[in-house]
């Protein structure tokens, strides 16, 4: 072999081992948590299923100011929220196998048009992460 071979070969070898090194050491990703009521904490922690989803079709009328839900198990399994002042500011949902996974809150309530002036602009629209593409 020559010197050029030996190089070559001896990059891919190393390539090839570092990205096993990182399949392997990656393992299984952490999972998120419930939230859990804290002795004596102002943040309350409740469990819901009082969301609008895609199916009702008051989640697509803009004057009603509630709750929206766009997950693959709308209301279906446990969800999970944490609030401050009337402000819900996290929510968790279980998926087919009980495992919870955080729901991203979007910016406003789309679709509706009226509540964002409420204090922590009002109720929230939240997804299932990665149901709706980009949001992760």
């Amino acid at each position: 072999m020559n010197t050029i071979t030996r190089s070559v070969s001896g990059l891919a070898s190393a390539a090839a081992l570092t990205v096993a090194a990182l399949v392997l050491g990656a393992g299984p990703a952490a999972a998120d948590d419930w939230p859990v009521q804290q002795p004596n904490s102002p943040i309350y922690v409740f469990e819901t299923h009082d969301f609008l989803t895609p199916g009702d079709v008051d989640f697509w009328n803009p004057l009603i100011n509630r709750a929206r839900l766009t997950s693959p198990y709308g209301n279906s399994t446990r969800i999970v929220c944490a609030g401050f002042h009337g402000v819900t500011t996290n929510c968790v949902q279980a998926d087919a196998d009980g495992n919870p996974h955080e729901l991203k809150r979007l910016p406003f309530n789309f679709p509706n048009v009226s509540g964002s002036g409420a204090p922590g602009g009002g109720v929230s629209h939240w997804v299932y992460p990665g149901f709706i593409p980009g949001i992760s």
